[in-house]
């Protein structure tokens, strides 16, 4: 079976490109690239070719790709890769999740700063660790205020959301798997 979502999004960032710039290259939705990323959904050829335009590579060259398997196993601070803009970061362990099970970031919410009003959900189980500040986690209906030491962990596919409360910075590990952000 070809892992599609972690094939784009191994290319995708190969060439700098983020969710939303692929996706205006395409002329398809945020949403379409993160689901496919996601392994969320199987795009028709005639989809996934108009995203591979965007990046530019051809059906064959993208399913005949293989890159290669990540080997590393330490990671200096300055090393994890920023994946995230704006008032949050998300820095990521490791430059590619192709071929991986498991994603691992270290989260940094600025005060106020949150996840959007539209909750997500997506295939998976997700968990973290408050390490500073106060984060608000909301998952289905519930709602806690956390803070340092305190965690969280569920099934990805429940509606939820993140927002930083307090006047100083938020920061979390978290783990995702499969790797879906």
């Amino acid at each position: 079976m070809v892992d599609v979502g972690g094939r784009l999004r191994y290319l995708r960032m190969a060439r700098g490109l983020s969710q939303r710039q692929l996706a205006k290259k395409a002329g398809v939705t945020n949403s379409t690239i993160s689901l496919i990323e996601a392994n969320a959904t199987n795009p028709s050829v005639g989809a996934l070719k108009r995203i591979l335009d965007g990046l530019p590579i051809g059906l064959a060259e993208f399913f005949a790709f293989e890159p290669e398997r990540p080997q590393r196993v330490f990671y200096q601070a300055e090393e994890l890769v920023e994946i995230g803009k704006g008032a949050i970061s998300y820095r990521q362990v490791g430059e590619s999740l192709f071929g991986r099970a498991l994603q691992i970031l270290k989260e940094c919410y600025q005060p106020g700063a949150d996840t959007g009003k539209v909750p997500l959900s997506h295939e998976g189980e997700e968990g973290g660790v408050i390490l500073s500040g106060r984060l608000e986690v909301t998952v289905d209906d519930e709602r806690r205020i956390l803070g340092p030491g305190d965690a969280y962990y569920f099934e990805s596919r429940r509606p939820h959301r993140f927002r930083c409360v307090g006047s100083n910075p938020c920061e979390v590990v978290s783990a995702c798997t499969p790797p879906s952000f």
